[in-house]
């Protein structure tokens, strides 16, 4: 069942673990905006106006995040230009969505594939612990494939006004003055044809990066690199009676076989099964990782087939620079994806709304010229809504992922039914829960009681091996 594929290096991405000295300081003044007072934001009635024609906006990238964006600023009266190179696009994502994100964004039910209410928990030792009892009737995780909901929200934005254009993005050039337009070169191809593309040029007032991790958007701002994880995943067809076990089932696997500081996953699909790790550290050993994901899985996924391999970097924290003049980076390519659970496609479709929201707003309804107050007025809202669930992710993730015996004790704890409700209601509706302080107490005592005890039974284990 094993697949061969060669990784290409991912430019602008790097692997080591802190921003140099120059990029820390930038890192740090652009995410203090959520301490400091709100800068002023030059209102609509004051910018320059726009004669004869509506604010033009390019979106690179059709994915969640470029989706929602050209909906949002063709809806709001701007000229919106839409460039996605594979409008059949599938990423190694497990393509899980909020129950917010169904409603927030007007989803039809039947993208969904799957409605999962459990899921199983399964620490390096392979005990499983089922969670999901605290849910409510009307709640669930939506599963789906990328594919389908990318070309969704791409045909929506079509329908708003948006022009939809496939292409490979190739650069940009910089305005030569504070109101001149950025010069967009493209390879434009013809699907229906199949003929060879054919370089093209579009003049834009303004542009949202929407092209994922290796952003060419974001090197063409110098935006900076940032740590990744490189994530691998098979989609695998089973037989009927298999797949029946994960009709509204996925499961989570930790453990130094499977990941050394993520997790690996079988998530179920309409007609198949998604299985994945990823990994920032080893990314040399993903396949032998994937590889353990799937015999840790076997017995529930023999017999099936693989029909496809997937392969994609994924940002572990926000670049250190997001936002230049009248460019906006959105979704991956800003580096919106959380610790610990690796989620994306949410935060994707919000920032990239929040971005042609700024812009909409700024540019009185496509009227006026915007400038980079009002894209910085997105990264203000932005910060302040979604930095304290980045924080508390990154802190579980380095707490609860560095060895198995703190992964046996992250597994116990989600046993708890406390910490399952805590944890379902910030997941479902992207909110940091608040809890109760005689809880939060009690749940504490239990962390450190089941930190102690993993690394005790670790301790007599190997003094057994000796």
């Amino acid at each position: 069942m094993a697949s061969s594929m060669t990784f290409k290096p991912f430019t602008g991405l790097r692997q080591t673990t802190s921003l140099t000295p120059e990029s820390s300081t930038l890192f740090n003044k652009l995410h203090s905006t959520t301490t400091l007072t709100t800068p002023k934001i030059r209102a609509a009635l004051t910018s320059p106006k726009i004669a004869g024609r509506k604010l033009r906006v390019a979106v690179i990238g059709g994915g969640p995040a470029g989706g929602s964006a050209a909906e949002t600023l063709a809806k709001g009266g701007v000229e919106t230009f839409l460039i996605e190179r594979k409008l059949d696009n599938c990423k190694p994502c497990g393509g899980a969505i909020p129950l917010c994100m169904v409603g927030e964004f007007d989803l039809p039910l039947d993208i969904i594939d799957r409605k999962v209410t459990r899921m199983k928990m399964i620490s390096p030792s392979n005990v499983a612990v089922d969670i999901g009892q605290t849910l409510k009737p009307h709640e669930y995780i939506g599963m789906v494939r990328r594919e389908v909901l990318d070309a969704y929200l791409r045909e929506r934005a079509a329908g708003a006004g948006a022009t939809v254009i496939n292409g490979l993005f190739l650069k940009m050039e910089l305005p030569e003055a504070p109101e001149a337009p950025y010069k967009l070169h493209y390879t434009a191809y013809d699907a229906k044809s199949g003929a060879a593309g054919q370089k093209k040029t579009l003049e834009v007032d303004a542009v949202i990066g929407a092209d994922g991790a290796n952003s060419r958007v974001a090197k063409s701002i110098s935006a900076g690199d940032y740590e990744y994880a490189i994530a691998f995943q098979e989609r695998i067809r089973i037989p009927d009676s298999k797949m029946q076990y994960y009709e509204n089932l996925a499961e989570m696997y930790v453990g130094d076989d499977v990941s050394p500081d993520f997790y690996g996953w079988v998530f179920p699909k309409c007609d198949h099964v998604a299985v994945g790790t990823g990994t920032v550290t080893h990314k040399s050993d993903i396949k032998k990782f994937q590889l353990a994901t799937r015999i840790r899985a076997m017995d529930k996924i023999e017999g099936g087939k693989i029909i496809r391999v997937e392969a994609h970097p994924i940002p572990e924290h926000p670049r250190p620079r997001r936002v230049l003049d009248r460019v906006a980076l959105v979704g991956d390519a800003a580096g919106y994806v959380t610790k610990c659970s690796g989620e994306g496609i949410y935060f994707a479709a919000k920032s990239g709304r929040m971005c042609a929201e700024a812009i909409v707003e700024g540019s009185g309804n496509g009227s006026r010229m915007v400038d980079e107050s009002d894209l910085r007025r997105y990264l203000e809202k932005w910060d302040k809504k979604y930095w304290p669930t980045y924080k508390v992710l990154d802190v579980l993730q380095k707490v609860f992922y560095r060895s198995n015996p703190a992964r046996e004790a992250f597994v116990e704890m989600c046993a708890d039914e406390y910490v399952q409700k805590m944890t379902f209601d910030s997941y479902l509706y992207k909110t940091v829960a608040p809890g109760n302080p005689l809880d939060d107490l009690r749940l504490a005592i239990r962390t450190v009681g089941s930190l102690v005890r993993a690394y005790g039974l670790r301790r007599e284990m190997e003094k057994i091996e000796a």
